[in-house]
């Protein structure tokens, strides 16, 4: 893949991750998103110096690795470049290793200790949301928690960036079980995302770009409360823990998994569905015999 150009300030690198550059109009740009390593890295760097552009400044939207791990080649060519992400997100960049242990529930193994999960540090400073202009490029930043516990999508002008806030057809078929920390924003943000106006294109942090903001968002939106009601279901079979409770949603929604890393991320993926229905009322939790088993209410 190579840069190409969306709109007069924007151009896109697509990939198995997306990134985004936003041209500040004096030479430079801002990145969103770096990607997984160095080989998203160079090719960005590439695609900037065949336009003319300089890095201004780097963009995490959210702390996880496939999208904050081109960061330390990028830092590497340009030292001094800021990096700006959302608060909690940042602290999770400048201490990577927070990641995989918050998956884990320790010091993650060194299954865990990859590329995947485990990006390098670098010094990401706290941004909040709204109106900024970050190495010189104006820019709109959107919360969208769900998908990480903090999260931003960026609009610039009529092209929205919604990181990982929406997922294109072919990721929500490959991966039935969208990751997330919250379930309820998850759906809430896509929600919000589907009713903003004045959108030409959207671009994903997995997928193609698209011209149906709505009918995408609604697609995610009927993706994510599908795993609601797979996790549902599970705890109308019987009372069982998260792992039981996994190995049934699994079944359910056709996955499988033979590697730690994947399965526990989809055990946090069941997690934060379980959470959701807890705090509506449609599932309880219990202490019986040293286990906490989920049941329906």
């Amino acid at each position: 893949m190579t840069l190409q150009q969306i709109s007069d300030r924007v151009w896109w690198l697509g990939g198995a991750v997306t990134s985004v550059a936003v041209d500040n109009g004096a030479g430079g740009a801002l990145i969103v998103d770096t990607g997984l390593d160095d080989a998203q890295a160079r090719r960005l760097l590439r695609g900037l110096e065949a336009q003319g552009l300089t890095p201004a400044a780097i963009l995490n939207t959210h702390s996880h690795a496939d999208h904050h791990g081109g960061n330390a080649h990028i830092l590497k060519k340009c030292p001094g470049l800021p990096v700006y992400a959302p608060p909690l997100e940042a602290a999770i960049i400048r201490h990577p290793v927070l990641e995989p242990l918050s998956l884990y529930g320790a010091l993650p193994p060194a299954e865990l200790q990859t590329k995947f999960l485990l990006a390098p540090a670098s010094p990401a400073q706290e941004v909040e949301a709204g109106q900024q202009t970050l190495g010189g490029a104006a820019v709109e930043l959107l919360a969208v928690p769900g998908h990480a516990a903090q999260m931003f999508a960026v609009r610039i002008d009529d092209v929205l960036y919604a990181a990982d806030a929406l997922f294109g057809p072919e990721a929500l078929s490959k991966h039935p079980l969208t990751f997330c920390a919250d379930s309820a924003a998850q759906k809430a943000s896509a929600q919000a995302l589907g009713e903003l106006s004045g959108i030409r294109t959207v671009l994903m942090g997995h997928g193609e770009p698209s011209g149906d903001l709505a009918g995408l968002a609604e697609a995610n939106v009927q993706s994510y409360a599908q795993t609601t009601a797979w996790v549902l279901e599970a705890a109308t079979q019987g009372a069982a823990g998260l792992d039981e409770l996994l190995a049934r949603v699994a079944e359910l929604a056709g996955v499988q998994m033979s590697h730690m890393g994947p399965l526990l991320l989809n055990r946090a993926v069941v997690a934060a569905h379980l959470k959701e229905l807890l705090t509506d009322g449609h599932v309880r939790a219990e202490i019986l015999e040293n286990r906490l088993l989920w049941g329906v209410s």
